[in-house]
């Protein structure tokens, strides 16, 4: 009498959901975790062999059944268990996606209840309770069809044990030492259906738990996708995507909507002078200066190398370059000696406001263009278009 079962429900149930939203490619640490789950699992099947063993016994003690059917049954039950521990050994599971080798697991298991069912009917219907268990453990890792397969099997054993044969199939109860053994085998049964409940509730417990944890890490990467590495500003897809949007919105609205194209100025001479270490800090500290003076409806994104873009939704001319204006002298006044004795840091920006027939290419080439218009007019000013 014996199942698939596993034992430690809770670490198994976690090794199980590991490796069912591992990847498909098993690397070393992943066929690692699988053996050792296969391992804990034949230890399982080894107890409940030995379990079924030990009640065969009560039954051969009180004379029902030979003395040879428990050591032959359990003996039947390590051959199919180590025969499936040196397969899993040398690693032939892992060449196939079910690498538990369910269906001649299920298929070996079943066949060993049937020939004690033929053989012993007198207490066959301890051996026709193990076979629902051992399909109970089976469905936690069979696929649809595989289920179909095995159930066929099943099929047709029984067929042959009640439609082929006339053995009177039973569960003696004439002695209380008989009853004893009829009820051991029962609570067995139920004992291992209430531990596959819980293992199959720490498995959705654990797997429910692990898909919040991949949404949460699925969040960071979309979140990582759009920023900046270095300055966690958006980067140049997010915010030219983020300005069609903004431009969409603002003619369906008919809302103005302006944006500033900002340029550190000189920052190559401060790569060149302080390292780019320094010049890293210098663009870190630039682009959080910002972050903590602008709207939370403003968007803020990395342009390219030391150009950003600054999009305010909302926003007219005046507003527009006001706001740049006091961004320009919060930079301006920094102390930016902080990171280098001497060092002086400013910036020039352009700012401009949308017009009727501008696309998001001709927004932005007169933003550039006031930019330009800046950095000729001696760098650490605003200038407009």
């Amino acid at each position: 009498m014996s199942t698939a079962a596993t034992s430690f429900p809770e670490r198994n149930a976690a090794e199980v959901a590991d490796l069912v939203l591992a990847p498909e490619t098993a690397a070393p640490e992943v066929r690692a975790r699988r053996a050792r789950q296969r391992r804990q699992m034949y230890v399982g099947q080894v107890a409940s062999y030995s379990l079924g063993g030990a009640v065969l016994l009560l039954y051969a003690y009180d004379g029902a059944i030979s003395m040879a059917v428990p050591s032959l049954f359990w003996l039947g039950g390590l051959l199919i268990i180590g025969t499936f521990t040196v397969l899993s050994e040398a690693g032939f599971g892992d060449r196939f996606e079910d690498h538990y080798l369910t269906v001649y697991q299920i298929s070996a298991h079943m066949a060993l209840q049937l020939v004690f069912l033929l053989a012993v009917p007198t207490i066959g219907v301890a051996f026709l309770a193990v076979l629902f268990l051992i399909f109970a453990f089976g469905t936690l890792r069979m696929t649809s069809s595989q289920a179909m397969l095995t159930w066929g099997l099943a099929t047709c054993g029984l067929t042959v044990v009640f439609l082929g044969s006339d053995l009177p199939i039973g569960l003696p109860v004439a002695s209380r030492l008989q009853r004893t053994a009829s009820m051991l085998c029962f609570v067995l049964v139920i004992g291992q259906c209430a531990f596959l409940g819980l293992f199959g509730a720490t498995l959705r417990k654990i797997l429910y738990q692990r898909s919040i944890e991949l949404k949460a890490a699925y969040r960071r990467i979309e979140e990582l996708a759009e920023l900046d590495e270095l300055t966690g500003s958006y980067n140049r897809r997010c915010i030219m995507r983020l300005l069609d949007a903004e431009i969409e919105k603002s003619r369906q609205a008919s809302t103005p909507c302006g944006i500033a194209l900002i340029d550190l100025d000189w920052f190559k001479r401060i790569n060149d002078a302080y390292g780019h270490p320094i010049g890293d800090e210098v663009l870190r500290t630039f682009a959080i200066t910002i972050f903590a003076n602008i709207r939370p409806t403003d968007s803020f994104g990395r342009y390219g190398g030391e150009e950003f873009l600054l999009l305010l939704p909302d926003t007219s001319g005046d507003v527009a370059l006001r706001m740049l204006e006091r961004l320009r002298g919060i930079v301006a006044d920094l102390d930016w000696g902080a990171f280098s004795p001497g060092m002086r840091v400013t910036i020039s920006a352009g700012v401009v406001t949308l017009r009727d027939l501008d696309t998001a290419d001709t927004f932005l080439a007169r933003a550039d263009g006031a930019l330009y218009s800046a950095k000729a007019q001696g760098r650490n000013c605003i200038a407009t278009s």
